[in-house]
């Protein structure tokens, strides 16, 4: 069964200070403290996954002498889904900066009855034969973008691990993923919101994360 963290609950942290600025909708008028606050969280989310990596014994020289320090054992390979998660892929890199990266774009293919279809249109990543894949998305709605996502990346390979990361979910998203990715996943959320617009859209949520961040599409 899929491993579920969700860090607001699991713990009183800076995080809550974060999220609760990023919901906010008069900070949310100053796009750059948004980005930075989506790149700060994901700072935090690349230190608790830090903790579950593989590390090997390194010497290090210093200019006095050896060190033995514990450093990471194979770095991960870091992927988002354009355009939304590009701050919060940018804060995992801050802190696992020796990683791979990947790319994938998705959107929503709206209809006229008002529902919609995700397309996958762009793929760039490594091999992620026998790697740790940390998958990142600001929201986890429907979970139909996540997972179609995971199952794009079959392409490059099969991961001997993979981190799904977002700053909110759904109670629904959650399901969906749980039940549509395999077990060797592991599912980290900082807040979960329990409901959902019959658009998909995350209640309390923060609204649609990529235009607060870079403005809004045609």
């Amino acid at each position: 069964m899929n491993q579920v963290h969700i860090l607001t609950e699991e713990n009183n942290s800076v995080l809550s200070q974060f999220i609760a600025e990023i919901r906010d909708v008069e900070i949310q008028k100053d796009r750059m403290r948004f980005r930075r606050n989506l790149e700060r969280a994901g700072e935090l989310f690349a230190y608790e996954i830090s903790k579950t990596l593989a590390y090997k014994k390194t010497e290090i020289t210093t200019p006095l002498g050896v060190s033995d320090e514990q450093l990471i054992q194979e770095q991960p390979v870091l992927v988002t889904i354009l355009r939304a998660g590009l701050p919060l892929h940018q804060g995992l890199l801050n802190y696992l900066d020796h990683a791979d990266n990947g790319y994938i774009s998705a959107y929503r293919k709206h209809h006229k009855d008002g529902t919609f279809d995700i397309e996958l249109e762009y793929l760039a990543c490594p091999s992620l034969e026998g790697r740790t894949v940390i998958l990142c998305d600001p929201m986890l709605a429907s979970g139909s973008s996540m997972v179609l996502a995971y199952k794009a990346l079959l392409s490059k390979g099969k991961p001997k691990h993979c981190h799904v990361v977002s700053l909110i979910g759904s109670s629904e998203g959650l399901e969906y993923t749980k039940k549509n990715l395999p077990e060797n996943a592991t599912i980290w959320l900082g807040a979960l919101d329990h409901e959902m617009t019959a658009q998909s859209y995350i209640v309390p949520g923060l609204g649609d994360a990529g235009d607060l961040a870079f403005g809004t599409k045609e």
